[in-house]
């Protein structure tokens, strides 16, 4: 399958880890940027890219905190065992926002830009997800999903076709700048 094109998904977890013998407080965070490759419209399970980038930092317990840098597509915590409920949720917004003609007077980036930018105000851009034991403490038909609301790839020269880094954390705790 082809890729249309990637979001940018900015990961950061935060750890604490409380020492009772030395009533010392230990935080440790650590922000990151994961590409996620979006296939056109539709909702991408996200669930196992998440649980990689996690699984090297060690958190036991903590928050971990997803946030998408596009106002294009939205990120959602959704059941991941039917097939038929994505297909519903997708139908929904396609109703809900619909690509009319005329209908939106934002068009500067085609016909599905201003249905795209209504369907993530609903979706919303971050999650904040519980780590409990190292494991993200979802239930257990619950998935983490980016929800991608425009069908046209991202072309090349405009904002969504770039990709900028800030400043990330790792594990070290030093701040280190890149732009790209």
């Amino acid at each position: 399958m082809g890729f249309s094109g990637a979001k940018v998904i900015e990961a950061s977890a935060a750890a604490i880890a409380v020492s009772a013998a030395v009533a010392k407080i230990d935080m440790r965070q650590f922000v990151d940027i994961v590409r996620i490759p979006t296939p056109g419209r539709g909702l991408v399970e996200i669930t196992p890219e998440v649980v990689a980038w996690l699984r090297p930092h060690d958190v036991r317990t903590g928050l971990l905190t997803l946030f998408c840098r596009h106002t294009s597509a939205g990120l959602l915590i959704q059941e991941n065992a039917s097939r038929e409920v994505r297909v519903d949720l997708e139908a929904f917004f396609d109703r809900l926002a619909p690509e009319e003609a005329g209908r939106y007077r934002h068009a500067d980036e085609g016909g599905d830009d201003m249905p795209a930018h209504v369907r993530t105000a609903l979706t919303g851009l971050q999650l904040a997800i519980p780590v409990r034991d190292g494991r993200l403490a979802l239930g257990t038909w619950q998935g983490i999903y980016l929800f991608e609301h425009r069908r046209a790839p991202p072309r090349a020269g405009n904002r969504r076709a770039s990709d900028r880094r800030m400043t990330a954390a790792g594990p070290s705790g030093h701040a280190r700048r890149q732009w790209k």
